[in-house]
């Protein structure tokens, strides 16, 4: 019925908007491609200043980024990669031609030297992503990929020797703006006429049969992640084999492009609920930005900057450790983090690494190795011809042994405590980058400088950026310690690594620093304190993290102990590094476990471990649930519209329990719900058969029923409880339209329900908030994820039809026509030729009449038309009826 039909209209509100983002973006790719057809072949140079040019290709950029990211959220793997890469593209280019507008890069040789290394990358990836478009029988994506990486091999041609000419690129420019305002244009014209009107070919293909599974996989993200890591090593590896003389300031932007994409990845990594990818694009962003700084300062001040070796060493061990746990998404992916492992080593081993040969050569084993990861990935995710990787290995191996079990990695894990939340726990990249900031600032800056020594970007970009982010996701996951945690102590690493690390501590210690970092301590002693009621770990952390504050303070003030600084800093950071493996490991294994601690302090209350949270999917649940109904429990329970609070009808003191849980009014009754019209079928003769033929039209649906009580209502096991259901006069039944609700009354029988929450408050829509508003009173909550619906009830009074009149309590989501077109079908049955009285469009004309006499009310959410509440109090407005 409805949810059929509701279902069909978001399906096809989602293609629209699908059809709409494909349509910018590759009208988006023809804008580019013909901006620099124009600027650079034009006829005459310069058509176009360097900086105007650039500022207009990030414009475009960021369209391309805008449709790449919303497409990523549909399961569209290659266009998202293709949208993306060309977003990146064209954002490092941007970026290039601005310095040189600006002066800062030589127009000649500068300007060679700067777009190279960043082509090459571009050229080889979107030639991968046009080889998988073609097994994936994407013309429209192959032509546009191709010809855009055959451009920037001839631009790179171009550049490297003047005597080639741009012909060719300008060709394949052409094409691109021809077939992408085309197919841009037709799916334009499809998302205005909804469908009705496109060009031939440009209409959407179905690939429903591919996309279906894919609702959780990052793969269409991680692609473009990868995309970043060739990118950064083709920039680092350019000097060793001789294609730029050395790094300088025009290649930072194509390492912070490169940096700020992986942020996204990051970030959509854990839209995606997978927290091993995101934690390792978040340490790539890492690198990306500390490679682009350590760049700049030695252009700018003609000094090669060192990393300090506690950094680099703690980031090998934490890249080691990453490895070893993402065998369980596969062999490969494992294979291919230790080649970061090695990067590392290489940085220790030459502490000038991004200027010698040591980390080069490593950085081009890491351009091969990248490019035949992206060509497995993108194949993987959008070809029907899959490379093997080696998944499943680690679960095959586990099943072997009785000692380790692997967790299921599916979106029941992933939910917050409380509420609601699309994204995963951020927990694991969060301790990993106090880890880095820890040992990052035990380095010692001598005569050399500040700039001369590595510090700055790894306290400020781990310690500072990457924490906001993982505060953000924590507090959007309703985790509000955590969240409060990461976000105070990104702040507080932003501000000591920019004044103690950036030059802006001078000679001399600052009162007012002292000031600041005692506003940041004590903020962590409510911190502190509150994890006290969290876990061991976290108080370990939050107060060593007080003793970090402690040792700032003492330096502000020139009071610092010798060695102090360096013995807090390494506390910190092991409990750290103990808080990064232990989430770690839990989230990979359900058993055994790496423990955290109990709370220290226990506030009363049995809490919700005790209460059972089962997914409504798996048929076991739903008869766990039913065994705790059937001995009198009470239990949250998924439905059509939002969560209810139920209770078996022959378990009269689970009835009563659920009416003082909920904490009713006095004129708030429950309501009785059934699987089917069959469990009414022993007490048929006492209803009335216009009535009977009404419930058997009307449902199964969201469409609750006030009839009059009658003493068929102790066939159903409630004996004194009865008086909690419905009024003397009147109740509220119902057969939803949900299969699990039905699935469980069919188990249990006839169930009194109300909603689960407060009487006054908010609906549930959400599993996680029955046991947040109701409390340990709860025996059992089946969990189903957010309300498909959050609009209640429609409430039909049936109390008068014995007179051929219905009247409405509340209008919810069944509209008031559908439900007295079911009447007027029924009742013809009955009466033939006669018309409903009630059947009026007007029913205020009916005042004065022999009729019931009903009071229209309108409010911002709907529109009801009630009677006596005195005589029918079920119209309760947040009561799930």
């Amino acid at each position: 019925m409805r949810s059929q039909s509701d279902a069909s209209t978001r399906a096809m509100a989602d293609a629209e908007l699908q059809s709409l983002h494909y349509s910018v973006g590759v009208l988006g790719i023809s804008g580019g491609a013909l901006l620099l057809l124009v600027n650079g072949y034009g006829g005459a140079p310069g058509l176009i200043s360097s900086t105007a040019l650039g500022i207009l290709l990030l414009i475009i950029a960021a369209l391309l980024a805008y449709s790449g990211v919303r497409r990523s959220l549909s399961a569209a793997p290659l266009f998202t990669c293709v949208c993306l890469t060309v977003s990146a593209l064209w954002c490092g280019s941007g970026l290039v031609y601005i310095l040189v507008g600006e002066d800062i890069v030589n127009i000649t040789s500068g300007l060679r030297n700067a777009m190279i290394p960043g082509l090459v990358a571009f050229t080889l990836a979107l030639f991968i992503l046009a080889l998988v478009a073609v097994l994936a029988k994407e013309v429209v994506l192959f032509v546009l990929a191709l010809t855009i990486s055959l451009a920037c091999a001839h631009q790179i041609a171009g550049l490297a020797n003047d005597s080639f000419g741009q012909a060719a690129t300008a060709a394949n420019y052409l094409l691109v703006c021809f077939v992408g305002a085309y197919f841009g244009s037709g799916r334009l014209l499809s998302y205005i006429t909804r469908g009705n009107v496109h060009l031939p070919g440009t209409g959407p293909t179905d690939k429903s049969g591919q996309t279906k599974s894919q609702g959780l996989d990052t793969g269409d993200v991680v692609a473009v992640g990868l995309v970043m890591n060739l990118l950064s090593a083709s920039v680092l590896a350019c000097p060793i084999v001789g294609v730029v003389p050395t790094l300088f300031q025009g290649l930072v932007p194509w390492l912070w492009t490169a940096g700020v994409f992986q942020l996204g990845v990051c970030l959509l990594c854990y839209r995606g609920l997978d927290v091993i990818a995101a934690t390792f694009y978040g340490f790539m962003a890492i690198l990306r930005f500390a490679e682009g700084y350590s760049v700049l300062v030695a252009d700018l001040t003609n000094t090669q900057p060192y990393s300090p070796v506690p950094f680099p060493t703690v980031f090998a061990i934490l890249f080691f450790v990453l490895a070893l746990f993402s065998f369980q998404r596969s062999l490969v992916d494992s294979f291919y983090q230790l080649f970061f492992v090695a990067y590392s080593i290489a940085i220790v081993a030459q502490p000038e690494g991004f200027f010698q040969g040591g980390m080069q050569g490593v950085q081009a084993a890491i351009f091969v190795a990248t490019a035949v990861m992206l060509l497995v990935t993108i194949n993987n995710k959008a070809s029907a011809y899959k490379i093997p990787t080696g998944d499943g290995l680690l679960k095959a191996l586990t099943t072997r042994t009785g000692s380790l079990a692997l967790r299921s990695q599916d979106k029941d894990f992933h939910a917050p405590y409380l509420g609601y939340s699309k994204y995963a726990d951020a927990e694991i990249l969060g301790h990993a980058c106090s880890v880095l900031a820890a040992f990052a600032i035990t380095a010692t800056v001598g005569s050399e400088g500040h700039l001369a020594v590595l510090v700055l970007p790894w306290a400020v970009v781990s310690g500072g950026l990457l924490q906001l982010l993982c505060g953000s996701v924590a507090f959007s996951r309703g985790k509000t310690l955590e969240s409060a945690a990461f976000i105070m102590q990104g702040f507080m690493w932003t501000v000591w690594g920019l004044t103690r690390f950036g030059g802006l501590y001078g000679s001399t210690r600052s009162f007012s620093v002292a000031v600041g970092i005692i506003s940041f301590m004590l903020f962590n002693c409510l911190v502190t304190v509150a994890a006290l009621f969290l876990s061991v770990a976290w108080f370990a952390y939050a107060f060593a993290f007080q003793l970090i504050l402690i040792s700032f303070l003492l330096d502000a003030v020139n009071a610092l102990p010798y060695g102090y600084d360096i013995g807090v800093t390494i506390i910190f950071g092991l409990v750290s590094f103990y808080c990064f493996l232990a989430n770690l490991f839990n989230t990979t294994f359900q058993k055994p476990q790496m423990p955290l601690g109990a709370p220290l302090i226990k506030l009363g209350g049995k809490g919700r471990d005790n209460c059972p949270h089962l997914p409504s999917r798996k048929a076991t649940s739903v008869m766990e649930i039913a065994e705790i109904m059937k001995n009198g429990g009470i239990c949250g329970m998924p439905t059509d519209t939002v969560y209810v609070l139920v209770a078996a009808c022959n378990r009269p003191e689970a009835v009563e329990k659920a009416y003082k849980t909920k904490q009713h009014a006095g004129d708030r009754p429950m309501s009785l719900w059934v699987s089917s019209i069959k469990q009414l079928e022993p007490v048929r003769a006492q209803i009335n058969p216009l009535l009977w033929d009404l419930m058997e039209a009307a449902w199964p649906s969201s469409i609750s029923l006030v009839i009059p009580r009658a003493p068929w209502m102790e066939f159903f096991g409630l004996k004194d409880s009865s008086k909690y259901i419905g009024t003397p006069q009147s109740i509220a039944i119902r057969n939803p339209d949900c299969t699990v609700a039905t699935q469980l009354i069919s188990l249990v029988g006839p169930i009194a329900v109300t909603s689960a929450n407060p009487t006054g408050e908010a609906d549930t829509t959400h599993h996680n908030q029955v046991y947040a508003k109701l409390g340990d009173q709860v025996d059992a909550v089946l969990c189903d994820g957010p309300s498909p619906e959050n609009i209640a009830s429609t409430v039909v009074d049936c109390t008068k039809i014995d007179s051929g009149n219905i009247g409405f309590f509340r209008v919810g989501l069944i509209p008031k026509s559908k439900v007295l077109q079911l009447f007027e079908d029924v009742q013809k049955k009955h009466k033939r030729g006669q018309m409903n009285p009630g059947f009026e469009t007007d029913i205020a004309d009916s005042v004065g009449s022999n009729r019931e006499v009903y009071e229209e009310v309108t409010t911002d959410e709907e529109t009801t038309v009630e009677t006596d509440h005195t005589q029918h109090p079920n119209s309760e407005s947040n009561d799930t009826l």
